[in-house]
């Protein structure tokens, strides 16, 4: 090939630039027209998206008592949230009895405080199965729904925790032919 078919048209090059040029203008002229900081800043971005109402999956009782389940690895946690002044019982056991681990209270607490609920609300939990961490995970979600379906309004406070999400990892199986889930059998090359 010949540089002459590689390069275009001096012809066409301009015809391209002078179809292009009014859009450049145009779009010169609607930025010079915008006013910055006046009445189009005053739309805020959430009015012109309507989001839809948050799924509540926690339940108010006949008695006004707030209940959700939570559930974390094998663990599952239901949890009943009414006015009080703060009481956590964990089966029938005192919080800090029950949950030995500061980091579990922590982690469990954090939900109450981010909501500014703690010492508002008296909370019965009854909770079976896994570990202590599946189980703190699981009454860390319980709480979190029970607070939702009490008050709505809470939902962006505690979406924003992520106290809505439902941690969905789980212990892998084991397969056949490995000595874990993932983990071979030792090899001996003699």
């Amino acid at each position: 090939m010949s540089d002459e078919e590689l390069t275009p048209p001096v012809e066409a090059t301009e015809q391209v630039e002078q179809e292009l040029a009014p859009s450049v203008e145009s779009s010169a002229n609607l930025a010079a027209g915008l006013d910055i900081g006046g009445a189009a800043a005053d739309v805020d971005a959430d009015d012109l998206v309507e989001r839809p109402d948050p799924v509540i999956r926690g339940k108010i009782d006949k008695f006004g008592n707030a209940w959700g389940t939570g559930r974390r690895k094998t663990a599952v946690a239901r949890v009943c949230l009414k006015d009080g002044n703060g009481k956590i019982t964990v089966n029938k056991r005192e919080f800090a009895e029950y949950f030995v681990i500061e980091r579990d209270r922590e982690l469990i607490e954090r939900v109450l405080v981010a909501t500014e609920m703690k010492g508002k609300v008296d909370i019965d939990i009854r909770v079976n199965g896994g570990g202590p961490t599946g189980q703190t995970g699981a009454v860390v979600l319980g709480v979190a729904r029970a607070l939702q379906a009490k008050n709505p309004g809470l939902h962006q406070m505690l979406h924003a925790g992520s106290f809505l999400t439902r941690d969905g990892r789980m212990v892998e199986r084991k397969k056949y032919g490995f000595k874990k889930a993932r983990r071979s059998f030792q090899f001996s090359k003699r």
